[in-house]
């Protein structure tokens, strides 16, 4: 359980927009991550999934409505579509870790980086669907008898720093190389942020956009050029489908 005065949690940061670009994903992507769907039961009738990704309902179009939870929730999310398993195929796995942790927000929890890879392989050992084994087969894997997420997944968890009720607190966020640009709710309001010169990404690449040198941008910020460079690039490519 999460206490929702936590505004990690509670307090809108960014829109679907802005969250998409932050991870590198299309908005219908982020968004679809963020809707509810119905799904047939075993019943043979249609049942309510729950939103992978916590959204808050807010008015006006445009408006900043994903907390920094639902941010690292969609980190985990990107990180699981880059090795090529879609979102559908795994939601049956999400409600199970849900039920097996006694939790929400299970993506953004270090439960899932430290417990999780052993309870979608059993998960997907025991399911009826084989498209839905065969997806989970491709997250986890064995090793020297212990199962483990596959190293793209694991790349994207450990992007992740927990605090200590073991929920997300930092992310660092995953469309760049040299740079190290993170959000978390205590810097700059979650916005992305340089480590180096703690400087917000927006502010920094706004001063080079409006035509100062990389060097004279360095020296205003206290960013390394390289970081600067690859930020640059980063912001410049297209997100992915």
């Amino acid at each position: 359980m999460n206490d929702l005065s936590d505004e990690r949690f509670s307090l809108p940061l960014y829109t679907v927009a802005e969250a998409s670009r932050y991870l590198g994903v299309s908005n219908s992507t982020f968004r679809s991550w963020a809707q509810s769907h119905r799904r047939p039961a075993e019943t043979g009738e249609q049942q309510n999934v729950p939103a992978a990704v916590t959204r808050i309902p807010v008015e006006g179009r445009g408006s900043a409505s994903v907390p920094f939870i639902g941010l690292a929730e969609g980190l985990v999310l990107a990180g699981i579509r880059k090795s090529g398993v879609p979102l559908q195929r795994i939601r049956p796995a999400l409600d199970q870790l849900r039920t097996e942790f006694g939790m929400d927000h299970v993506l953004a929890s270090r439960r899932l980086y430290t417990d999780g890879a052993e309870v979608l392989y059993d998960f997907g050992r025991h399911s009826k669907d084989p498209e839905d084994a065969s997806a989970l087969r491709q997250l986890v894997v064995v090793r020297h008898g212990q199962r483990a997420f596959t190293e793209v997944v694991a790349q994207y968890l450990q992007q992740i720093e927990f605090a200590s009720d073991d929920f997300a607190q930092l992310i660092r966020l995953p469309r760049f190389g040299s740079a190290k640009v993170v959000a978390a709710p205590g810097r700059n309001f979650g916005q992305p942020t340089f480590e180096r010169g703690g400087a917000r990404l927006e502010d920094v690449l706004g001063l080079f956009w409006a035509g100062e040198s990389l060097a004279t941008v360095s020296a205003e910020y206290g960013v390394p050029e390289d970081e600067l460079e690859d930020a640059v690039r980063a912001a410049s490519r297209p997100t992915a489908a």
